[in-house]
């Protein structure tokens, strides 16, 4: 079995898919995949579905779903499959599952290249690292479960992956600015902080690759841009992290030099 999170809704079986086109199956089978190996139990599957407003006895609904979801997998299967559908989509006193063995599971993967990556960067091995979460980074297709509804139960798991993805690709900027690809990464980066202008670690890795390419003038004008959306959306003025890297940047401290620490040191 394969399933993959990292852009639209990946669930097959031996190459053939298993995602209904139904939006309430495809959100109910969404779930269980990325809770692929364990039991969820009925009333999350209730408010993964329908939130506060439930139709008329939930839980045969889901059977419904879940039945129509067996047959798909049976389909997949075939009749000379070692295992039966009611295995691999079972039903436990806990609630549904999704178990198969050794499924291929796209954001496990993922995670492993992020781990060893941030690990690499973090013992000074920065060609790896910039590899390794270059790779992790590679494996998103787009959005996040792109083409499903997402409820509550769904978004925890969204955030979660996202947080991992901001770290990955956090990560594998500054492994870059380490090995003086300064001039490679302001693009991406002048795109991320349009997107996300309150991520200051985002703000502070323009900065110091601005200023390595002598644009000392425009990685001031990206920390007033960020001082300003701090102090009107949040009320608070930038970290001191940062505003330490803005009087580097003022007073052209060594440090920001490239044979020296990257943004780690301020």
């Amino acid at each position: 079995m394969k399933i993959g999170v990292l852009g639209p809704l990946v669930v097959s079986i031996d190459g053939t898919s298993v995602v209904p086109s139904a939006a309430k199956p495809r959100q109910l089978l969404a779930l269980l995949a990325v809770n692929a190996g364990r039991d969820v139990n009925v009333t999350t599957l209730t408010e993964e579905l329908w939130d506060s407003s439930p139709p008329s006895g939930p839980a045969g609904v889901v059977q419904t779903y879940v039945k129509q979801l067996r047959r798909a997998i049976a389909d997949a299967l075939g009749p000379e499959h070692e295992c039966a559908a009611k295995e691999v989509l079972s039903r436990s006193y806990a609630g549904y599952g999704l178990n198969m063995p050794a499924p291929v599971m796209e954001a496990d993967l993922f995670q492993q290249l992020t781990g060893r990556g941030l690990r690499a960067l973090a013992g000074g091995d920065d060609e790896t690292a910039s590899e390794l979460l270059g790779q992790a980074l590679e494996m998103w297709r787009g959005p996040l479960l792109a083409d499903v509804r997402i409820g509550p139960a769904l978004r925890v798991e969204l955030l979660r992956l996202e947080e991992a993805r901001r770290s990955a690709l956090e990560g594998r900027i500054t492994a870059d600015l380490r090995l003086g690809r300064h001039t490679e990464v302001i693009g991406e980066l002048l795109a991320l902080t349009e997107r996300f202008p309150l991520q200051e670690q985002l703000h502070g890795l323009l900065m110091l690759a601005l200023y390595r390419c002598g644009r000392s003038w425009q990685a001031l004008e990206i920390f007033r841009k960020l001082r300003a959306s701090t102090t009107q959306e949040l009320g608070i003025e930038p970290s001191s992290r940062v505003q330490k890297l803005h009087r580097a940047i003022l007073t052209a401290d060594p440090q920001l030099d490239l044979a020296a620490p990257s943004l780690a040191a301020f």
